[in-house]
């Protein structure tokens, strides 16, 4: 029946004894371990799991199973299960962040992670590190201000005029965000302070970090990019130091941009946590946003995400990120404008922006990128055979947008059920306006 005569005792008793969970579940770990036993192990942990449906050790081999077989929602269900009733080990713990991790959830991969380093501060995973995890340096040595002055601060060389399309998206952030701080004297004679926040969602690709960046160039204010890593710590209490300080470094460099991306996982909704660790964070955001110790005149606060729908109904109160602006792939007159930016320094001749554009149906800005590098490529292909190099023409870029899949179609998808099912405060008109379109 087996290979290996150790598997053969073990399915020989187990037809002695077939109720015989533990003799049955040391069967399972060892089929587990063979791949080429892989209907064995599906056939037999079911028959153990039906013996015994509380058997959390080989319902954690089960999760375990899917994980490496790329069935990442059956492994979140099961591992989600188990860790309800804290019945995870350290292996368990670091697959359920890793599956949170890979499908893209990354305030769960945190807290699951951080739980499991507080149980086991030696506990390591390299994946999991390289996502969230900061290196212990001895604090006399760590000045965080002069991190964030060489890594994240900069002076933005670009503006309005670098962003291709968008014009809505332009017009409206110079009405509410950038007249207020060129006319700021103005505005505090009727009390009103400049500065605030705003909330940019849409598609993956769109735009809204350049866009950011362009505000800021646009201002001619300082640029700070925060992101995950920036902020979150192992450390109970360290995640909100560092909230804190990123705020106070931009409130002493105003007029500043402070650009927080994937905002969603970091302000992710508090009803879904069962961890107190994620909840603290966002209070502490809530609390700089709300300026309730310091004053945050001068600074201009942009979240980017492309999940509004999970993020904390909190930070959409009036004072946080009360103006929230919808930001679309762009349309042709878009499209012909970033391709003639992306397009700029590179060989071509007699490209027809038009035509090029009315191929890349829902491209993003991002997609467009892309299709130009499948271009590119196999213009080299062609010119390594040959010797000679050619330029790009229409023809070559329009046959690369037959090989690149627009990436906005899934995240439609998904915002249309939202936006025609969840919608009771009329936050996602811009999404069903724009799909009328």
């Amino acid at each position: 029946m087996y290979h290996i005569p150790e598997l053969n005792e073990l399915a020989e008793a187990l037809k002695a004894s077939p109720e015989n969970t533990a003799l049955r579940f040391l069967l399972v770990k060892k089929l587990f371990t063979l791949p080429e036993y892989k209907e064995a192990f599906e056939e037999n942990i079911q028959i153990l799991l039906s013996q015994d449906s509380q058997h959390f050790k080989a319902k954690e081999l089960l999760m375990r199973y899917y994980f490496q077989n790329g069935k990442l929602s059956a492994c979140i269900i099961l591992g989600e299960e188990i860790y309800e009733h804290k019945r995870l080990s350290e292996v368990g713990y670091l697959v359920l962040a890793k599956a949170y991790l890979k499908e893209e959830n990354h305030s769960k991969a945190q807290h699951v992670y951080q739980e499991a380093i507080i149980l086991n501060p030696d506990l390591t995973d390299e994946a999991l590190d390289d996502a969230f995890r900061v290196t212990n340096i001895d604090e006399d040595e760590f000045d965080l201000e002069d991190e964030l002055n060489d890594g994240l601060m900069e002076k933005p060389s670009i503006n309005f005029d670098d962003v291709g399309g968008l014009e809505s998206v332009k017009r409206e952030i110079d009405l509410k965000i950038i007249k207020p701080l060129e006319h700021a004297d103005l505005y505090k004679q009727y009390g009103k302070k400049v500065g605030g926040g705003i909330l940019l969602y849409g598609p993956p690709g769109c735009g809204k970090t350049y866009i950011s960046k362009a505000t800021a160039g646009q201002i001619n204010a300082k640029f700070i990019n925060v992101g995950l890593n920036d902020i979150l710590d192992m450390w109970v209490g360290n995640s909100e130091k560092n909230l804190h300080e990123i705020f106070a470094l931009a409130r002493r460099n105003t007029p500043c941009v402070l650009f927080f991306d994937e905002i969603d996982a970091l302000g992710a909704k508090r009803s879904d946590m069962k961890q107190s660790a994620g909840k603290t964070v966002i209070n502490q955001f809530l609390s700089e946003l709300d300026g309730v110790d310091t004053s945050n005149d001068g600074i201009l606060i942009i979240g980017a995400t492309n999940c509004p729908w999970h993020l904390d109904p909190a930070f959409r109160r009036p004072g946080r990120f009360d103006r929230i602006i919808f930001v679309p792939p762009p349309d042709n007159v878009g499209k012909e404008e970033i391709l003639k930016i992306l397009l700029k320094d590179k060989p071509i001749h007699d490209i027809d922006y038009k035509k090029v554009a009315k191929n890349l149906k829902e491209y993003s800005g991002a997609d467009i990128e892309a299709m130009i590098d499948i271009a590119i490529e196999k213009k080299l292909e062609q010119a390594i055979e040959t010797g000679i190099p050619e330029p790009l023409q229409t023809g070559d870029l329009i046959q690369a947008s037959k090989v690149h899949k627009a990436s906005t179609v899934d995240w439609f998808t998904t915002a249309k059920n939202y936006a025609m099912f969840a919608n009771q405060s009329g936050l996602y008109d811009d999404i069903l306006s724009y799909l009328k379109k």
